[in-house]
């Protein structure tokens, strides 16, 4: 995911991505890479026993009758051994023996994925109870691939695996921004090879409608607003997704994110539609109206259609975020409500998820929504998504429903990997507006509200309640995330996530993680995601022919976090996807590597002096190259202030580096320091991200720890 870096050691992660450099020895930090480098972490692994060389390449020997859809998953093997370890030679193949067990319940909650892989001298065996354990030994193996100085090898090890949830998803928003079936296809290709299982798809929201339909046309003509896939697609895209393993579970939502739906069957609305040129104008506000005959009518036929596109078992229609008005200001909504005895919105809105939730039962179909379903009267089978907070995974569990989770897990909250993997799907405490946070701001306490705050008395999941968590969802919502954004924003952030949903609960250590996800991003790369040719090319559109200041400012910077740029976006619309901040990686490998050899400088380890001083000065110098290419372009010179910050920053870590004397430039890098962790406090949760002032074009400066840890070091 890095750029091109004026750091001398800066562009391996690139050259990695690109030309599947993945080597064993390689350093992130200034410490050797152990190798293998592996992603999740499986349940149980033995100690190396050294390595085997794949001069020959891998040739494949099946042990039982492999399937069509087996085969298919060894030429994708091959494929991307070829991409990571480069042409097989003339050499003696290195052989794989594969078994698998027959799975009736393939793509189920319920699907056979314990494998074990043992990979020896001349050959390896991969034991798999169905299609799904040879699909996820293959991806093992071929992290188990690396180039040494002889040419690419093996680890030789044996690994028994089998995931912790049987749900591992990744929702992707296509609403909000539309993605080609190339661009959802290369997601569920790295989904494969990380283990997840399941893409929620997205398909519905204020800004479009994104499905052929032929019951109702102008939801193709009017609603998706040219963008689309015909219903030939979906089939292709379902039985990609299949073939490795993924579940689509589609979601269309009702009775709230429905402007797309509006647009095209007004008299369904609850209210008349906004102008959608209108600035500040809420897309997400208007609601069916649930009082209209025609409305449920309308939903049956919809899904019912939706259904033959998409088979399997699970269908989600949202129920999130309505908002009460749309309902309480239409008078004969109001009279309704009134007459049936509703006493609120939310009452009312009961008995319509009710009425859905019979929709779908009828069609064969569970039912799915946020958590705001789980207030309706429905079968304890409804699978509950938890999303405004930890506390309803204890809610909805204690209530007898299946329950994904989804919060904590945002990625368009735009927190470092180490965030999202710090929360784990059991933990009813580990996401939520805490105590201290309203403390601080003191906002009023709106039922809105209300939902998000963390409860300090939320009891810990029982053993049953445990059993009801299927698993989790990673979560990626596209109002500021273009198309070509997305493979930056998805990855590699999306693979610490696997690891929490498929790993044992105590695989934990966010430095190993940090140390291991530039790898597994460049072996992302190497099979053909393209976040880096994305960042690049946006890169070129801001600084045609002089991109390398610009690389290097955002090596040393990464975006606001949680809503500070939704936030910012409502102001600058669409030009947001073209500015800096837009390719700024909440990861910062380079950042984090340099933060984690401050660390160890600071902890005794002196020989890191020298290329601690070698990426100062890199930023250091870069401000003044950095202020002449941004000269008349807006997007940045608004950034320009971050850049002198970077640099002034950088020389007092140089200073302190050097041994300089005196006391005033240390009293000034303790006056920028505070300024920049007063940023980063900010944007630290909803709330303040919503209210604060945030640094010039959204960009937070990510080695603010290691030059604080040198300038406090002199104390």
């Amino acid at each position: 995911m890095t750029r091109t870096s004026s750091f001398p050691n800066g562009s391996f992660w690139k050259k990695a991505c690109l030309g599947a450099v993945l080597l064993a020895g390689t350093a992130f930090g200034g410490m050797a890479q152990a190798a293998p480098v592996l992603m999740p972490v499986p349940q149980t692994v033995s100690a190396s026993n050294g390595v085997s060389p794949l001069s020959g390449g891998v040739r494949i020997v099946w042990d039982t009758q492999p399937s069509p859809l087996l085969q298919r998953a060894a030429a994708r093997f091959t494929t991307r051994l070829d991409a990571v370890a480069g042409a097989a030679g003339h050499g003696t193949p290195y052989v794989l023996h594969i078994s698998a067990g027959h799975d009736p319940a393939y793509l189920t909650t319920s699907t056979k994925e314990h494998y074990a892989l043992t990979t020896s001298a001349d050959s390896a065996h991969l034991e798999a109870d169905g299609p799904a354990g040879v699909v996820y030994g293959l991806a093992t193996f071929l992290q188990l691939v690396h180039k040494s100085s002889d040419g690419a090898v093996v680890e030789r090890l044996h690994i028994d695996d089998a995931p912790r949830f049987a749900w591992r998803g990744l929702l992707l928003d296509v609403s909000r921004h539309f993605a080609s079936v190339e661009t959802v296809k290369r997601q569920l290709d790295a989904m494969e090879l990380l283990k997840l299982n399941v893409l929620h798809w997205h398909l519905n929201d204020g800004t479009g409608f994104r499905v052929e339909s032929h019951v109702f046309p102008k939801l193709t003509s009017v609603g998706s607003h040219g963008q689309y896939y015909t219903q030939a697609q979906i089939r292709d895209v379902v039985a990609y997704a299949a073939d490795r393993g993924i579940r689509i579970v589609p979601e269309f939502d009702v009775p709230g994110h429905a402007l797309a739906v509006l647009q095209a069957y007004p008299e369904l609305a609850a209210q008349p539609l906004p102008d959608v040129n209108a600035v500040g104008e809420n897309l997400n506000n208007p609601a069916m109206d649930p009082t209209n005959p025609k409305t449920l009518k309308f939903i049956r036929a919809l899904y019912a259609e939706m259904e033959t596109l998409f088979p399997d078992h699970y269908f989600h229609s949202g129920g999130d975020e309505v908002l009460g008005t749309q309902w309480t200001n239409n008078p004969k909504i109001a009279a309704y409500m009134k007459a049936h005895g509703y006493a609120d919105a939310p009452a009312l809105q009961a008995a319509f998820t009710a009425q859905v939730e019979k929709i779908l039962s009828s069609q064969g179909r569970v039912m799915m929504g946020w958590d705001e379903v789980s207030e309706a009267p429905i079968p304890k089978n409804v699978v509950v998504e938890g999303w405004r907070g930890s506390k309803w995974t204890g809610s909805a569990t204690q209530a007898g429903h299946p329950v994904v989770v989804s919060s904590g897990y945002y990625l368009d909250l735009l927190t470092p990997s180490r965030t999202h993997y710090a929360v784990d799907p059991y933990d009813t405490k580990a996401n939520g507006i805490t105590p201290a946070e309203l403390e601080e701001t003191h906002p009023k306490i709106t039922p809105l509200l209300q939902a998000f705050l963390q409860d300090p008395n939320a009891a810990p999941l029982t053993d049953d309640q445990k059993k009801m968590v299927l698993g989790a969802e990673g979560a990626l919502w596209t109002e500021v995330v273009s198309e070509n954004m997305l493979d930056a924003r998805l990855w590699p952030r999306t693979a610490a996530l696997a690891e929490r949903f498929w790993s044992p609960e105590n695989v934990r250590d966010v430095d190993d993680l940090e140390r291991r996800l530039p790898v597994i991003m460049a072996e992302l790369q190497a099979t053909d995601l393209q976040a880096t040719q994305h960042e690049n090319a946006l890169e070129e559109g801001l600084a045609p022919g002089h991109t390398g200041p610009l690389s290097t400012l955002l090596s040393a910077t990464v975006p606001v976090r949680n809503y500070a740029l939704n936030r910012l976006a409502s102001k600058s619309g669409d030009a947001m996807l073209s500015a800096p901040v837009a390719i700024a990686d909440p990861d910062a490998f380079e950042a984090t590597r340099f933060n984690s050899m401050v660390k160890r400088y600071l902890a005794g380890e002196k020989s890191l002096k020298a290329p601690l001083k070698t990426m100062l000065t890199a930023w250091s110098s870069n401000d003044e190259a950095f202020s002449a290419i941004a000269k008349d372009v807006p997007a940045l010179e608004e950034v320009t202030p971050v850049s002198h910050t970077v640099a002034a920053l950088s020389n007092a870590g140089l200073n302190v580096l050097n041994g300089a004397a005196g006391t005033a430039w240390r009293l000034d890098a303790q006056h920028l320091i505070a300024a920049q962790d007063e940023f980063f406090h900010n944007s630290s949760n909803h709330i303040l991200s919503m209210k604060r002032e945030q640094p010039p074009g959204g960009l937070l400066i990510a080695i603010l720890p290691g030059i604080k840890a040198l300038v406090e070091s002199q104390n």
